[in-house]
């Protein structure tokens, strides 16, 4: 029983009360907005710039500037599959938002996020024909 980390009954409600809220207004958002799908592909018509998809975007602006940093998008996936095995912190004695055990763990899971959402926003609205940078015509 040692093995176990002690935590509060609330925590929990919490999380699937936000997870539910979450799962609704995503569902309500996909009935709402469309999903902008792109004509079927034709060889004769190729669009410049060919973009992945919304959530690929993020691999694209990278290997744009390298390929080499593909390995870079391997080396963060391989983080986060063994984080729980790594000694990067203490075990957490009790569970807890932005614990000061774990603060390692969350600032780079944080900069992880917003390095991602970066390059996906730049990705999305400032490249332009020939993958070049352009102001966003919103």
């Amino acid at each position: 029983m040692s093995d176990y980390i002690k935590s509060s009954p609330r925590f929990f409600r919490l999380i699937k009360i936000s997870a539910a809220l979450f799962c609704g207004v995503v569902v309500a958002l996909a009935f709402f907005i469309t999903a902008p799908l792109q004509a079927p592909a034709d060889i004769r018509h190729v669009p410049n710039p060919v973009k992945s998809a919304w959530f690929l975007l993020w691999i694209q602006e990278l290997v744009s500037h390298s390929n080499y940093l593909s390995y870079l998008v391997a080396a963060i996936g391989g983080f986060f599959l063994l984080l729980p095995w790594l000694p990067i912190s203490p075990p957490a004695s009790r569970a807890r938002w932005f614990s000061r055990e774990q603060l390692l763990v969350t600032i780079l899971t944080i900069l992880t996020f917003t390095a991602i959402v970066s390059l996906t926003i730049v990705a999305m609205f400032f490249r332009g024909e020939n993958w070049l940078f352009i102001a966003p015509s919103w």
